[in-house]
């Protein structure tokens, strides 16, 4: 449930203006990306390559999983494209990185019940190591949310139910115990692979729309602070 409710983090703009809040908002872009591609190869990667999976399957693995979401967010435009309703004006990749924050938290789900299975004070070092990498990405999913052209409360709520898919991981591995511990493994490398479909595919092409020389700057500096408070959190690990 705190897992969960870290998705609130983007409560804070709601006393923010929609002008301010745009004029800012590929900075939390930024954010984003320099969390999903460090979460990615600081940790999702390198905890694959210490299980028994061989190097080559790992590849396979990310490739799948830039692929299955390249698929996904396909769908995601052909049905986009195909209803005539109010939600039109949404941009799919609002709704693939609502998908791809569920599917990141049951793994996170997974990971702390297991923690707990083994201890309480791993399971409790574990919950924190996992609160403090969702704030900067629940920050920079707000944001894109917002970008993608839901409002600032619907945002939230979405971003809060999607957070709630932990529950499901956590659900699992007490049902399931071991078989569903060992299985983690081959879904880490997948997902990774979906966050770095989201940020290099989806994320770095919004930053190519400025052209101001100071702003990208600073965007590349603000991408390198993500990528830095996810290598901070190896300290915890």
């Amino acid at each position: 449930m705190v897992i969960s409710l870290v998705s609130f983090v983007g409560v804070f703009s709601l006393s923010v203006g929609e002008n301010t809040l745009k004029k800012y908002i590929n900075f939390f872009i930024s954010l984003a990306i320099g969390a999903l591609l460090g979460d990615a190869f600081i940790h999702m990667i390198p905890e694959a390559f210490r299980s028994e999976l061989s190097s080559s399957v790992i590849g396979i693995l990310i490739i799948i999983g830039i692929l299955i979401f390249f698929v996904v967010e396909k769908f995601i435009h052909w049905h986009h494209h195909g209803e005539d309703k109010e939600e039109d004006h949404i941009h799919p990749v609002g709704k693939l990185v609502l998908f791809t924050d569920g599917f990141h938290n049951m793994i996170d789900g997974v990971i702390i019940g297991a923690s707990f299975l083994v201890s309480i004070p791993v399971g409790i070092a574990t919950t924190i190591a996992v609160i403090l990498h969702e704030i900067p990405q629940e920050i920079g999913d707000f944001a894109v949310l917002i970008h993608s052209g839901y409002t600032k409360r619907r945002a939230i709520w979405l971003n809060f139910f999607s957070a709630l898919a932990s529950f499901l991981g956590l659900i699992f591995i007490f049902v399931f115990g071991n078989i569903i511990q060992n299985s983690v493994v081959w879904f880490v490398p997948i997902a990774a692979g979906g966050f770095i479909y989201i940020a290099v595919a989806d994320l770095i092409p919004e930053l190519h729309k400025t052209k101001n020389i100071k702003h990208s700057i600073i965007q590349l500096c603000i991408i390198m602070a993500g990528v830095l408070s996810m290598l901070a959190l190896l300290f915890l690990e």
